[in-house]
């Protein structure tokens, strides 16, 4: 557990010395977690992102090239820290967990509660073993390693045609996943695309603008109401579930507040189920990747069932092989592919 707050990591240590089954060790900083990570091989390191000499960013970049082990970052929910997490991500982390704002004492066991789950599951966690691999290379052979930054794409005209709707749930080692199918669909692509991303909503605005700028289609949060059109992709704002709905003779996304029937949100199944309400299941195509728990398995098995057809991550590139493996497990997936074949997978299915 590294953080240069010493309130934070009491309270960290109060939170996990409830659970008989770990043993916590804790750094104060980026560079003492190096040598510490280095020594003692830890299962799951947390890491917060701000910090003095060395930041958390800084200090991912050191552990996934040189000591690679399942990260969960501890992240400001602030626009800045919604961008840095972000980038966390893209680097190799695994989860996130937002601080509370604040008082910290005061609302930290809502946030032990998470952080504790999303240790568990990262401690199973599978790393991508090609994840910057050229620089691990050049690590161990003493060279100095860049870390390629995205690049922007150029939008192109997309298709007047839509004759259905993609439906995308995603989870823990969500944003690259998303990252990796998205990249690979062209701006042609004739069918509007929704996601249910698990995340705050101080986190989605900041995802749907750096896949914006990486994707040549146009990525946006659902805050209000929003016409579904090709070559569009909409991510539902965090904290609140999207769900398909009707205006006039078009279909919309919208924003809905959460419901306690469905534990995740945005929830993958009711975004799904909201679709069957207004479109015929052989009108959508469910896409279920990495995450943990199982939102959107039932929904999509029931998609599945009806004639519609669906997506599943495979387990050897799944972060976490939770939601995919539930809705092969429950029979309702017609294709289990790796991440990287999904966007293939997605425009055979649509032409």
């Amino acid at each position: 557990m590294v953080d240069d707050s010493a309130l934070v990591r009491k309270l960290i240590g109060q939170a996990f010395s409830t659970q008989a089954d770990f043993e916590v060790q804790f750094a104060r900083t980026g560079l003492e977690a190096l040598a510490a990570i280095a020594n003692s091989r830890p299962d799951v390191v947390t890491l917060d992102v701000q910090m003095p000499e060395m930041d958390g960013l800084a200090c991912l970049d050191r552990i996934m090239i040189e000591t690679p082990c399942p990260v969960v970052m501890v992240s400001a929910t602030t626009a800045a820290g919604a961008d840095s997490t972000l980038e966390a991500l893209r680097l190799g982390a695994v989860d996130f967990v937002a601080k509370p704002t604040g008082a910290v004492s005061l609302r930290f066991d809502d946030v032990a509660r998470t952080l504790i789950e999303k240790v568990r599951a990262a401690a199973g966690a599978r790393l991508k073993t090609s994840l910057r691999l050229r620089e691990k290379v050049r690590f161990k052979i003493g060279d100095s390693a860049r870390t390629a930054q995205p690049t922007s794409v150029r939008k192109a005209r997309p298709s007047s045609k839509g004759d259905g709707l993609v439906l995308v749930g995603t989870s823990t080692g969500g944003p690259p996943a998303l990252e990796a199918l998205l990249t690979d669909l062209p701006a042609s692509f004739p069918w509007p695309i929704v996601i249910a991303q698990h995340m705050p909503a101080t986190f989605t605005g900041s995802l749907a603008q750096r896949l914006n700028g990486l994707s040549r289609l146009e990525v946006q949060e659902v805050r209000s109401p929003i016409a579904l059109k090709p070559g569009h992709v909409y991510i539902g704002r965090g904290d609140a579930d999207v769900i398909i709905s009707k205006r006039g003779a078009g279909l919309v996304a919208m924003a809905a507040p959460s419901q306690p029937d469905y534990p995740w949100h945005p929830s993958t199944d009711r975004l799904v189920r909201s679709a069957l309400n207004h479109m015929a299941p052989n009108q959508l195509i469910g896409i279920l990747m990495t995450g943990m728990g199982n939102d959107g398995a039932a929904a999509m098995a029931l998609l599945h069932n009806g004639g519609g057809r669906t997506i599943a991550e495979a387990e050897e590139t799944a972060v976490v092989w939770g939601m995919p493996g539930e809705l092969v497990k429950a029979n309702g997936a017609d294709f289990v592919v790796p991440v990287d074949k999904i966007a293939a997978q997605l425009k055979k299915l649509v032409s």
